[in-house]
């Protein structure tokens, strides 16, 4: 087979799973309501396009490529039709469309995951990489939404592809594209600063074992010396590299050229004396905010700080090591987890490539992330994982073909049987979805996504009037026949009295799954909502909610 025919091959392949994937993610985008996060980058993308200040995203530490990227055709639709949009009212208009503009990511995840499945596996390699990451449901859901995560994967990749093929050539590809690469990974979201500088170490350190670099030198602290000594070419590519990619995130992120308020009152508040003065100023003075050191700055003490967790029934204040690990053990779908098996039986030592070793050290590493609130955290890590299986498939050829056929099969049946609910997908050897709300949360389940399907329940049943309690954002909660409740806050007893009185006398208080077994000291008065809630008996339940009736 020629090199052209065999890149047409790859090129129709890719336009299968690509436009399959495609047709899946905006097909299923149009049946699920707003997560969490997507009114907020709706809003504050517009706001950048129409001021050019990125300080809303900055302060919520949201890199702001993908925001951008989404919100630019909902701004130049708004600027033919001459007048803008609410970013409230108008959020089930233009919502679609930025989601639809994942897709870019999407399609740049794909392309990717091909090139380097084929630079380690061959054709086959890539192919098979293209399918495994096509037809993940964990990846689909989130390719469906206006969020980051996908784009923090696509961008992870493209610098993983470009920094291995950098690997001894000239300043030029060895240095500055990798560093234009990080600097897009860590512009996708913060994270892509951590796992892109892994990545890099990872990619680094294998190029040199592979020359033979690594052996030399006698007892621990020789080879300790000799290993200081190998590595000192690439310890200064990686800090050129940085360097070129904080520039990069610096200049694209910009600054309103102001001082920060929040310094101005941190200086008003020190002591009195030439300290103060000194600070009181700088921080007038100091006019280059917003920037893109407060986003970092902000996930940096976010991830520092932790998050409390929700883990197999349980409510924990701090994060716990074991988070990630049992989580993607959970979602990771069980015929990827068969094909694993198979490698690791079969063709283990054709796991001893790079990709492989990134995703080892990101899992050996996950504990490390202390924002444990979704496995769209670990994306990267199932994208790299998915490529180094294909990789060792491709390479190992012990595991049979028709294994792997059964597989790719398997696991795109599982993924329709997902949609459109595919953040809710959980394997069956954890009990499948309906077992999810029991065993994670946030992101993992209910994200605030459920409000079109309990909209559609109170239509079916006639019921005009349904008073909703939940953790979201969708401005569609103050649609009639739906209305919010907002128990977790205002001050009442928790008795029945109280919640009618909150409810705003509705018959019915839909309760979300994630409101119902989260934390209950939340608030104290949402402690008292969650147990007036488990006295009482569901009298209906969407996959998201549990009914009550309000005596």
């Amino acid at each position: 087979m020629t090199w052209l025919a065999a890149r047409r091959w790859d090129l129709l392949w890719l336009l299968l799973f690509g436009g399959l994937s495609s047709a899946y993610c905006v097909t299923a985008a149009a049946e699920i309501g707003a997560t969490f996060d997507e009114p907020f980058y709706v809003k504050a993308g517009l706001e950048t396009w129409r001021t050019g200040s990125n300080k809303p995203l900055m302060k919520a530490g949201v890199m702001t490529l993908p925001v951008d990227v989404q919100t630019l055709p909902v701004y130049v639709w708004e600027r033919v039709r001459g007048y803008p949009f609410d970013p409230v009212a108008d959020l089930h208009t233009v919502l679609p469309v930025a989601r639809a503009m994942t897709l870019a990511f999407w399609w740049l995840l794909l392309v990717y995951a091909l090139r380097l499945g084929r630079t380690f596996g061959g054709a086959w390699g890539g192919r098979l990489a293209v399918a495994l990451i096509a037809s993940d449901p964990n990846l689909l859901a989130h390719a469906a939404l206006a969020t980051t995560d996908v784009a923090s994967t696509a961008c992870v990749l493209v610098l993983v592809y470009h920094a291995w093929h950098g690997q001894g050539r000239g300043w030029g590809r060895r240095v500055l594209v990798p560093g234009l690469c990080y600097g897009l990974a860590t512009l996708a979201k913060a994270s892509g600063m951590v796992f892109g500088m892994e990545a890099m170490v990872v990619l680094g350190l294998c190029h040199l074992a592979g020359a033979g670099a690594l052996a030399g030198g006698s007892g621990v602290r020789g080879r300790l010396a000799h290993l200081w000594r190998a590595t000192s070419g690439l310890r200064r590519d990686l800090v050129g590299s940085a360097v070129i990619g904080f520039a990069v995130v610096f200049a694209y992120t910009g600054s309103d050229w102001k001082p920060d308020a929040g310094f101005v009152r941190w200086a008003d508040r020190l002591p009195d004396g030439l300290l103060k003065d000194a600070m009181g100023t700088v921080s007038r003075e100091l006019r280059v905010f917003t920037n893109a050191g407060e986003g970092l700055w902000y996930q940096i003490q976010h991830n520092v700080r932790g998050h409390g967790t929700y883990l197999l029934g349980e409510w924990h204040r701090r994060a716990v090591p074991e988070y990630f690990p049992l989580a993607l053990s959970m979602k990771v779908p069980v015929p990827t987890l068969a094909l694993l098996a198979a490698v690791l039986l079969l063709a283990r030592r054709q796991l001893l490539t790079p990709p492989a070793a990134i995703a080892l050290l990101l899992l050996v590493l996950a504990p490390t992330c202390r924002v444990q609130i979704g496995i769209r955290f670990m994306l990267p890590l199932m994208a790299v994982g998915s490529v180094a299986l294909a990789v060792a498939v491709a390479r190992g050829r012990a595991v049979p073909r028709g294994f792997v056929a059964a597989v790719v099969a398997a696991l795109a049946a599982v993924s329709v049987a997902a949609w459109p609910h595919g953040l809710t997908y959980f394997n069956r050897a954890w009990g499948g979805p309906a077992e999810g709300y029991r065993l994670l949360h946030d992101s993992n389940y209910d994200w605030g996504q459920g409000l079109p399907e309990l909209r559609a329940w109170a239509a079916a049943h006639g019921e005009d009037a349904v008073a909703v309690w939940y953790f979201g954002t969708d401005p569609a909660v103050d649609i009639p026949p739906l209305r919010r409740a907002f128990l977790s806050h205002p001050v009442h007893d928790g008795t029945t009295d109280a919640i009618r009185k909150v409810c705003g006398g509705a018959p019915l208080l839909a309760v979300s799954v994630g409101c119902v077994h989260a934390n209950d000291n939340m608030t104290p008065h949402h402690r008292l909502a969650a147990d007036w809630v488990r006295t009482q008996t569901p009298v209906a339940r969407t996959r998201f909610f549990h009914v009550y009736r309000v005596p």
